[in-house]
């Protein structure tokens, strides 16, 4: 049984077994440039502190060098799924690359202020899919905190979601395959119409730039019954080819085309965007729209360390990350 009463270990006890002094040992473990320093005694600072199970006190860095080495990332309620965890999966490993610890606080209702969060934890950097008022960008930039927006009503560092793209990729398949009247499966989450909204606009610009037939969108739950209900108001106007939001609402559209005897892409063609693992083994396999994430994840990181620098962003390569993974539904 652990002793509740165990002592942490400290800089001091590093030192003492590596036969160094203190501040040898926070010159070597924190890289402090301009020592000259050997490599024997790096070695030897490095590995007493591996023995030990010691590492610096984040706290006491940010005091010594007046910068947190955190970045706060504030998500909207939204649903972290595959495409989301992937996202911040690279993204923390990017920033990790650069010296950085990423620290994800998903929204909800019962949340205290934005404000509250920011302060508590003195980032770096702070980026938020969410909208902040003027005060509140004010008082960030006060506390040398760098801003990236990613919500489309703030304004500083701005990066480009790439989310009417996908809709774009997603029509331009079908229309290309010769379907001329597209359907468009909307989700019944509004948490996610963050990135509904621009794929559906994707999906309206192509339509509009070949003079096809405005899209027809219908909600589509995550349920057979609704979704078979979508699908026979998709064919009663002539619908050939259906863009879902992602994969789960394209997912129900087969099932709603099995519910009725029907299939893709004989009945009616589906495409999705993500690319998760239940695509490839739906029946038929589903095509869908993927985004390369650890670009994504390495830009956004990238962006990070340029907006703590008072540096432009750099710019997203959007169109060579997002592409479609052809399979049997459309």
């Amino acid at each position: 049984m652990a002793d509740s009463t165990t002592r942490r270990v400290t800089s001091a006890d590093v030192a003492r077994l590596a036969g160094v002094s203190r501040a040898t040992v926070s010159y070597v473990l924190n890289d402090t440039p301009r020592q000259t320093i050997s490599a024997g005694t790096r070695d030897r600072v490095r590995e007493a502190a591996a023995r030990l199970g010691y590492s610096p006190s984040a706290a006491a860095r940010t005091l010594r060098t007046g910068r947190s080495d955190v970045v706060l990332c504030l998500l909207p309620d939204w649903p972290i799924g595959t495409e989301v965890g992937s996202n911040l999966g690279h993204l923390s490993a990017a920033l990790a690359r650069h010296g950085l610890t990423l620290v994800v606080h998903p929204g909800n209702h019962a949340d205290r202020p934005i404000a509250e969060l920011w302060k508590a934890i003195t980032p770096a950097a702070v980026i938020a899919y969410t909208a902040f008022t003027d005060p509140e960008i004010a008082a960030m930039r006060s506390a040398g905190v760098a801003l990236i927006a990613l919500s489309r009503r703030d304004r500083g560092h701005e990066l480009a979601v790439p989310q009417e793209l996908v809709g774009r990729r997603q029509a331009e398949h079908l229309a290309q395959a010769g379907h001329t009247r597209l359907g468009y499966a909307y989700p019944d989450d509004p948490r996610v119409r963050f990135f509904a909204e621009p794929r559906l606009a994707g999906v309206r610009a192509v339509c509009a730039a070949r003079r096809l037939p405005t899209p027809v969108g219908l909600t589509v739950p995550l349920d057979p019954a609704a979704a078979a209900d979508a699908v026979r108001r998709w064919q009663a106007t002539g619908v050939t080819g259906v863009c879902a939001y992602n994969d789960e609402v394209a997912l129900a559209v087969l099932a709603g085309l099995r519910r009725d005897n029907r299939s893709a892409p004989d009945d009616l063609a589906v495409i999705g965007v993500d690319d998760i693992p239940a695509a490839r083994l739906a029946g038929p396999p589903l095509t869908t729209v993927t985004t390369d994430q650890a670009v994504v994840g390495a830009h956004l990181a990238a962006t990070v360390v340029a907006a703590m620098q008072g540096r432009a962003a750099p710019t997203l390569p959007a169109a060579d990350i997002v592409r479609v993974v052809p399979r049997e539904s459309a």
